[in-house]
């Protein structure tokens, strides 16, 4: 269990650091994509089923969306893909920065600390992720309106980032 984990985490990390080096809206949105699915198989892993598929769905209904319509507008003729270069030399970079900041914490791992909340008890009733469940529809209602208005604020800085000089998301026809 803990090779899985292990790998959900690698490949966490790898998808960040595609994210946060390329330019090209393209292959970012891939690169959000793995990052969406690793951190859902993290949460999947440790016990919050429920949890990773929500997370999914919304951020593939949601984010992506917005995402595609933005990369859409703010087509290029020939995107810079992660072998090139400048985005080659910034993943070097960056892989570089988290293997040195991980450093100091490699002594604290153990695999015992990967346990899911399911093998902790020996007689649990409720699953880990539906005990949270009422508490996320009957508390988190300020969340979601937070999150709401986060995502409109979003979709507002993307299409005013991607509108351009003299062509944009809003323009006279």
């Amino acid at each position: 269990m803990s090779f899985v984990v292990s790998l959900f985490l690698i490949g966490l990390v790898v998808g960040l650091v595609a994210v946060a080096s390329n330019p090209s809206p393209y292959f970012a949105a891939l690169g959000l994509v793995v990052v969406s699915g690793m951190g859902c198989g993290v949460l999947l892993s440790y016990g919050g089923s429920f949890l990773s598929l929500v997370l999914f769905l919304i951020y593939l209904g949601g984010m992506l969306v917005v995402f595609a319509y933005s990369a859409a507008l703010a087509a290029e003729p020939y995107p810079e893909g992660w072998l090139s270069g400048s985005v080659a030399a910034y993943m070097l970079m960056y892989l570089a920065v988290v293997a040195l900041a991980s450093v100091p914490f490699l002594g604290g791992w153990y695999e015992m600390s990967w346990v899911p909340v399911d093998e902790a008890g020996e007689f649990l009733v409720l699953r880990a992720d539906t005990g949270g469940v009422g508490s996320m529809y009957s508390d988190g209602g300020g969340m979601l309106v937070l999150s709401a208005w986060m995502l409109l604020l979003t979709l507002f800085v993307v299409l005013e980032l991607t509108r351009g000089v003299g062509r944009g998301t809003v323009r006279a026809v």
